[in-house]
């Protein structure tokens, strides 16, 4: 199957690539033609303009696949392409992109004749290798005729357990991705995700501080340890209720620099943390965790702490993501 693919990032040219590894055809394009002549040397085909790779894409229906930062940037690359492509046609945005912002975006391209799909895309600079979790919103018939895309992109079952009861269920969630629902539900189920990730990090970042800090002066002295966090996040790693990706590489980072000195320790969000909070006030939910993370990377960018560099380290480690040096 073929796919426009628009923006080619840390996950955009990684998604062309993997798609091309299962037989998949890719056109791409982005505003940097190095980055258009880096996937075009690997078998991609290239654009020179929005209206260069529409018109590249042959049947019916078209699909792109737009992987931009949410907001303007977006809006205008889908506007763009709402008025090259067909009644019919597919308009994909797998960024994290408002859920809101989807469902007002998916009512004006109905209008238009057009389909559009949020797919909430997890798996980062590893995706690659791992495979994409996707999360997607909008027409089941759209869903359905990507299918053989998402189905490449997806990790698949791979060594993990199957989950006993799932009998006569939805066997595409087992595989890595699920229709969630309605047009602006793939980034929702996103958002929440990416707001459970944030608590889930502040929780191990704020263990690694407390073993650290055992060998503090201001204990007693026969109450002082002087612990290994690199071999403590290894051995967590090994059968531990703990155990998770997070863990893997927070363990990665600590075997290369134990004290996380290359990391500066102030942590950045990216947008849908504060997302996860407002739903929680608009749904009347507590959610005591979550918003503690949140204002946890604000006061970061004040003062830091060992707590604050593992997660620097977690995001580098799962997204790529290089945190403001130390001011």
């Amino acid at each position: 199957m073929q796919i426009g693919v628009v923006g080619l990032g840390r996950m955009g040219a990684n998604i062309s690539r993997r798609l091309m590894k299962a037989g998949h055809s890719s056109v791409v394009w982005d505003a940097s033609p190095t980055a258009i002549d880096a996937l075009g040397k690997e078998g991609a085909t290239t654009a020179s303009s929005l209206k260069d790779l529409v018109g590249k894409l042959t049947g019916s229906p078209k699909a792109v696949w737009v992987m931009l930062p949410h907001g303007k940037i977006t809006q205008d690359t889908i506007d763009a392409l709402a008025g090259l492509m067909a009644k019919g046609d597919i308009i994909i945005d797998g960024g994290n992109t408002y859920y809101k912002d989807d469902i007002r975006r998916g009512k004006a391209l109905a209008e238009k004749g057009l389909r559009y799909l949020d797919v909430g895309t997890s798996g980062g600079v590893w995706g690659l290798q791992r495979g994409y979790c996707m999360m997607i919103g909008g027409d089941a018939g759209a869903v359905k005729h990507l299918d053989p895309i998402f189905a490449a992109l997806a990790p698949g079952i791979g060594t993990i357990d199957r989950t006993p009861g799932r009998e006569g269920r939805d066997p595409r969630a087992e595989q890595g991705y699920i229709h969630a629902g309605p047009v602006g539900s793939g980034h929702f189920v996103k958002m929440i995700h990416n707001g459970i990730e944030y608590g889930m990090m502040q929780a191990m970042a704020e263990g690694f501080d407390i073993l650290r800090n055992k060998s503090s002066t201001a204990l007693p002295e026969d109450q002082r340890f002087d612990l290994n966090m690199g071999d403590i996040a290894e051995v967590w790693r090994r059968g531990s209720v703990v155990s998770s990706w997070l863990l893997d590489l927070t363990a990665d980072a600590m075997a290369k620099d134990e004290k996380l000195e290359a990391f500066s320790g102030e942590v950045e969000d990216s947008g849908e943390g504060r997302w996860t909070i407002e739903a929680a006030i608009e749904e009347a939910v507590p959610a005591d965790v979550l918003a503690a993370s949140l204002f946890t990377r604000f006061r970061s960018r004040q003062k830091h702490t060992f707590a604050e560099k593992v997660l620097s380290a977690m995001r580098f480690g799962f997204g790529g993501h290089v945190e403001p040096k130390t001011k």
